[in-house]
């Protein structure tokens, strides 16, 4: 029976996650809220989020900003920022095994880190959780849906990234989960071993390699 992890990026968004919480919660669903730590410096955005550990969601840090990818930035101190600032902002509402999520604007290659970043998220025992479908729901979110449910078959185990934002993408969250359901597919909150090439600091065999740009270069380490 296929499984299907939930994951939803670039949140909170006070009149949108709320939204998305009820749905979950409804359907005793649990998530992924990976998160973007300027947007917890509001008490609209930190409320949301506790909410959502509340409920027994994973949070994770999905960078500060959510500007360029790490790979293309060029300078360390503010790839290094990117990390650490959206994770201090999460504080006890991440989760212990830290999970990242880089911004890669729905591609994954050597572009999403750089070998400082590498480096740290490492050295601080993260895990970096990827996807494997991309369904494009805040430039097209009128058909998120039907893509989604269409490439489903395609995995035994996807990880499905959706955004909770102001699109009106999340209207149609009840109808995916619930024909997804009626399809025979499973939720489950974990990630495949493909979708974390880190996991809990340990790297995979062929992790600088294939998402680190440059991985000859500094090996720069960041303190716990």
């Amino acid at each position: 029976m296929p499984e299907l992890t939930l994951t939803f990026d670039n949140g909170p968004t006070p009149g949108v996650t709320e939204h998305v919480l009820d749905v979950l919660e409804e359907r005793n669903l649990k998530a992924t809220f990976f998160v973007i730590g300027r947007k917890l410096q509001t008490a609209e955005g930190g409320s949301l989020v506790e909410r959502a550990r509340v409920q027994g969601h994973w949070i994770g840090n999905h960078t500060m900003t959510h500007g360029e990818p790490l790979g293309t930035l060029n300078d360390p101190e503010r790839e290094l920022a990117e990390i650490t600032g959206a994770q201090k902002l999460l504080g006890p509402l991440g989760e212990p095994h830290r999970l990242f999520r880089p911004t890669g604007h729905g591609s994954i290659g050597p572009h999403l880190l750089t070998p400082i970043t590498a480096d740290y998220l490492i050295a601080n025992a993260f895990t970096v959780a990827l996807w494997t479908l991309f369904v494009r729901d805040t430039k097209f979110p009128a058909g998120w849906v039907d893509r989604a449910l269409e490439l489903l078959p395609e995995r035994d185990h996807h990880v499905l990234v959706v955004h909770d934002l102001p699109t009106g993408a999340m209207d149609d969250l009840p109808r995916f989960l619930d024909t997804a359901a009626a399809r025979g597919v499973t939720f489950v909150q974990d990630f495949p071993d493909d979708c974390t090439p880190v996991k809990e600091g340990t790297p995979s065999p062929s992790f600088r390699k294939d998402y680190v740009t440059n991985p000859s270069t500094s090996t720069v380490t960041g303190a716990k």
